[in-house]
């Protein structure tokens, strides 16, 4: 009988991840990840974006890195001048570096910052990717709270006070200040200049994201961190949610002394990130950035209210969500009964995926009883449907269902209705 498998994966290194299972496809109900309105892809535009630049540039194809290591120069021109708007930022081409989306970024920093045993501090609830780098590379994390009003400032200073005495330098403080992930809320523009007294005051870094600053309800957010002191922070943004997850284009921008490090840990890693992307993306954006972006938060404004009012109308007060303030994401919370994890395989067998909060925790039993959900890639009316199927738990536990109860039946949790953003949102905090 031939033997079937790979003769030597005994040869596997230990501290790999979990084997990844099969891909079996997309749910029919698919409210996980960063996707975005597969309506709102300007497929004929970038197609004629690419012609273009094809006619244009396309020789440039035979070089590795035609404009250097930094990434096109058309596309590091436009992050200049985007950036120049709303974030408020003051840079050359010079200071930006164009990355294999902002996963790469964080990658990036984490080479130039962290080594195993180091302490990194983030906010609570943070993005998935950046804790779980963290944790692969050893780190020591520690979660800061957050509220209404983003990272809370006072608490912080405290946290960095204890490890100061405990002769404890955190290699940089981690924050989504702008639409935060997976909240959605927004720093304000005192607890930003507070925060950067206390990156000063003990010498610690701000790594800043703003991956999701450009999909504002409202463009009256305060400027970034990196744009109230350039020399304290490093910034980082995406083109995957304003335009397409797939293209995987994200940039740094960073003062010369980080940038050149930055630059030489790339050069490391591949030989660049693709140019057909980076020139179809610049040739598009900067005719067409301010209209494709009002369209698309138009378009994510509207699914928002139909999740809220979803959620309203098939849980009634069963559910706790937080209104973001821009975004794809709407972070929502069961009674305290409910462990998310355990509806994870039911909730497939009903054709729904949605991310389990604990996963978006750095004290993951902080928030076993929360969920992501991502509300850019289902339609409206794959939005009302989901939100109507009973999804039964696997497990004996004491809540039987997550859909808000019978008629005459007492709701085993009583926590603000959906429709009223950030009412209690201090209510569920746990990491002090």
């Amino acid at each position: 009988m031939t033997a079937s498998g790979f003769a030597c994966s005994d040869r596997f290194v230990k501290a790999l991840p979990p084997p990844a299972p099969r891909w079996s496809g997309f749910a029919r109900y698919n409210f996980i990840g960063g996707h975005n309105d597969p309506t709102r892809i300007p497929a004929a535009a970038l197609a004629e974006a690419a012609q273009t630049v094809l006619r244009r540039n396309g020789a440039n194809l035979a070089l590795y890195n035609s404009d250097g290591p930094q990434g096109f120069r058309g596309l590091r021109a436009f992050v200049v001048d985007k950036v120049a708007g709303r974030p408020g930022i003051a840079c050359s081409v010079d200071d930006v570096l164009i990355t294999s989306g902002s996963g790469q970024g964080l990658d990036l920093v984490n080479r130039l910052l962290v080594e195993r045993g180091d302490t990194v501090l983030l906010e609570e609830f943070s993005y998935q990717g950046a804790i779980s780098k963290l944790r692969r590379l050893g780190a020591n994390v520690v979660p800061a709270p957050l509220d209404d009003d983003g990272l809370r400032t006072d608490a912080l200073g405290r946290i960095l006070d204890d490890l100061a005495h405990k002769g404890i330098v955190p290699k940089y403080i981690y924050t989504i200040p702008t639409i935060q992930n997976p909240t959605g809320s927004i720093l304000t523009r005192e607890r930003r200049q507070e925060l950067i007294a206390l990156s000063r005051k003990h010498g610690v870094p701000i790594f800043e994201d703003e991956c999701y600053a450009d999909l504002l309800w409202n463009a009256d957010a305060p400027p970034s961190l990196y744009a109230m002191d350039p020399r304290q922070v490093i910034h980082i943004g995406s083109f995957s949610k304003t335009l397409a997850p797939a293209l995987r284009l994200g940039y740094v921008v960073a003062h010369w002394d980080v940038m050149s490090r930055l630059v030489a840990c790339k050069r490391e890693s591949d030989s660049g990130t693709g140019a057909l992307e980076q020139m179809v993306v610049a040739e598009y954006f900067s005719k067409e950035f301010g209209k494709h972006v009002g369209e698309l938060t138009k378009v994510l404004g509207d699914k928002l209210d139909t999740m809220v009012d979803a959620l309203a109308k098939e849980f009634g007060t069963a559910v706790e969500a937080w209104r973001p303030k821009g975004g794809i994401f709407l972070w929502i919370k069961l009674p305290d009964a409910i462990d998310v994890r355990k509806l994870i395989e039911p909730a497939a067998a009903a054709g729904i995926a949605f991310n389990p909060g604990p996963d978006w925790a750095c004290e993951p039993a902080a928030a076993t009883s929360h969920m992501r959900l991502c509300f850019a890639l289902p339609s409206k009316d794959d939005i009302r449907m989901s939100a109507a199927k009973p999804i039964e738990p696997c497990v004996t536990c004491r809540a039987s269902r997550w859909r808000k109860p019978s008629p005459g039946r007492k709701a085993r949790s009583k926590v603000s209705c959906a429709r009223e953003p950030y009412a209690h949102m201090s209510k569920v905090r746990r990491a002090q």
